[in-house]
């Protein structure tokens, strides 16, 4: 006894408690960066009121005409996008490898003590959001207190099997697996939650025992969870992740989301050489289009453009296409040029014994290549829709011509020789 009142927490509940606390106080922390107490205080009194009064009105007052328009499987549907989102904080960090190796009943009961905080909280979502829709569900679609009790239930219960399941698949798997392994986790008991929802009217045992199957599940996952080694450092990254959600919410328009930790590209592998040409130009030209292509950011920038130029070229006049389709073409390359002067620009391409004629004739190969996809599919929304069946034979050449011209005209401004 003596030996552990030395210690700073001598119980595992009282480590727990700690961090728990120290929790609390990061995430008001990360609030108050954006903005101070007085400044929320100004938005959550009056919102605080009008939400009230609003709340108040759909009890007594009439609905409003939307809501009578909607069907009833509105409800479990947003209900079902609630489940699905969310993750699971367990207070696990990096030190524990290293202080609390030797006590791994430490360790299991913060994962215990962290499944039920996390429990908790998802509880208290389900029944906020449940609340909002309740005015809806007894007086819009005439459900009796005991079926939106029994939904109510349904849904707690599908919460807290999704968050676990979804939670074990996140620190077992990584990449592509995990997107796979997430369809049985989450996909498929919100799908069933969903079925058992729209058979409530005419089977309203189907509802319990889908309550009693989720609710068996979940306490299986937890005893599995608590079970479960070799994903620590799984678990502290997920902690992390989740730890930063409201953070993330905050940046999202003012920094770039990071980049996920590659131990391998997800294309190109092995390394193969995009060009039959061995001269270190063609090199230089194959590393930038590997770039661009496992670049996540850069890449679904040249999708996002190619999608919207696709549905421009699409809505305007025919008379105004081809010019549309020019303009747009001379975006993109300006961009693609960018691009290779970022990619030039890099530090690794330094140390690189490149001249610059040799850096000039590889970018000239390489805008070409990365702009050719953008130009052919553009060539093809232009030409079908102006020439019927001959864009079939016309789409391809046009669109090739176009996207080599352009490049060489921008090229011979934007590359130095």
């Amino acid at each position: 006894m003596s030996k552990q009142a030395s210690f700073a927490f001598p119980t595992s509940a009282k480590l727990f408690l700690r961090r728990l606390i120290s929790h609390w106080r990061e995430q008001s922390a990360i609030i108050r960066t954006a903005a101070d107490w007085t400044v929320l205080l100004y938005i959550i009194i009056p919102g605080g009121l009008l939400g009230g009064r609003l709340y108040y009105g759909f009890w007594n007052d009439v609905l409003p005409a939307w809501s009578k328009v909607l069907p009833f499987m509105t409800v479990p549907g947003l209900l079902v996008i609630l489940l699905g989102s969310g993750g699971m904080v367990l207070l696990l960090q990096e030190g524990d490898l290293l202080f609390l190796r030797q006590r791994q009943d430490w360790i299991s009961t913060i994962i215990r003590r962290g499944i039920t905080y996390s429990l908790a909280v998802t509880t208290l979502k389900i029944a906020a959001a449940f609340a909002v829709m309740l005015p809806f569900i007894i007086r819009g679609y005439g459900l009796s207190w005991a079926a939106a009790a029994s939904l109510f239930i349904l849904t707690l219960a599908c919460s807290w099997c999704v968050k676990l399941l979804g939670h074990i698949v996140k620190v077992q798997h990584q990449g592509l697996r995990r997107w796979l392994w997430q369809v049985p986790a989450v996909a498929l008991p919100c799908g069933i939650y969903f079925r058992a929802a729209q058979l409530w009217s005419t089977h309203p045992s189907i509802v319990w025992i889908t309550t009693v199957l989720f609710v068996l599940i979940s306490l299986f996952a937890i005893q599995y969870r608590v079970r479960l080694r070799g994903t620590f450092m799984n678990d502290v990254r997920e902690d992390y992740k989740q730890r930063m959600r409201i953070a993330g919410l905050m940046l999202r328009g003012v920094l770039d989301k990071p980049r996920p930790t590659r131990y391998k590209p997800w294309i190109f592998r092995k390394s193969q050489s995009l060009l039959s040409s061995k001269l270190p130009e063609s090199r230089l030209s194959a590393a930038a289009i590997k770039a661009l292509i496992r670049n996540p950011a850069h890449l679904k920038l040249y999708m996002a453009f190619t999608g919207v130029s696709l549905v421009a070229i699409f809505i305007v006049p025919a008379v105004m296409k081809w010019v549309v389709f020019i303009v747009l073409s001379s975006l993109m390359v300006s961009w693609l040029f960018s691009f290779w002067s970022l990619f030039i620009g890099d530090d690794y391409i330094g140390i690189l014994p490149f001249t610059k004629e040799q850096k000039a004739e590889a970018g000239s190969k390489a805008v070409p290549i990365l702009l050719m996809p953008y130009t052919v599919l553009s060539a093809a929304f232009v030409c079908f829709s102006i020439y019927d069946w001959w864009g079939l034979v016309l789409f391809v050449p046009i669109g090739a011509v176009v996207g080599i011209m352009v490049s060489r005209i921008f090229g011979a401004f934007r590359l130095a020789r």
